[in-house]
């Protein structure tokens, strides 16, 4: 339980590192209920979308990095961050409403999201 991958036809695959130091429940439970189809939204620069896992709030936050993959538990949503979104007061992602941050996008641009206004894919487990 190391990685996932965030994929789809036009972006291939995009490896996250589990942050199972900062919140182990979530990680855990995401990794559980892998492999999950993703139809996400977006909301300035973060996709999000409802994927069915409940978990309940852990080490949870607002203020995010561009990169952060999170849950918001208010619409059980897989929420990746790549920019500013309307709330935001500087250059970095701000979610809507606290999040458990799990994952951090590595060995890829966050900003590869920025051509979608809507995102359809998969996420599975990684190595």
């Amino acid at each position: 339980m190391n990685h996932i991958i965030i994929e789809n036809e036009t972006i291939g695959q995009i490896r996250a590192k589990l942050l199972v130091e900062k919140n182990p429940s979530t990680c855990k439970a995401i990794w559980e209920a892998l492999p999950l189809d993703l139809e996400l939204s977006r909301w300035g620069e973060e996709l999000y979308g409802p994927i069915p896992v409940e978990i309940e709030a852990e080490n949870s936050q607002v203020e995010c990095e561009v990169g952060d993959i999170g849950y918001w538990m208010n619409g059980n949503g897989f929420c990746i961050f790549f920019g500013k979104t309307p709330i935001s007061s500087n250059e970095k992602p701000k979610a809507a409403s606290p999040v458990n941050i799990f994952a951090k996008i590595i060995d890829s641009d966050p900003k590869i999201f920025n051509q979608f206004t809507t995102f359809q894919g998969k996420v599975k487990k990684g190595d």
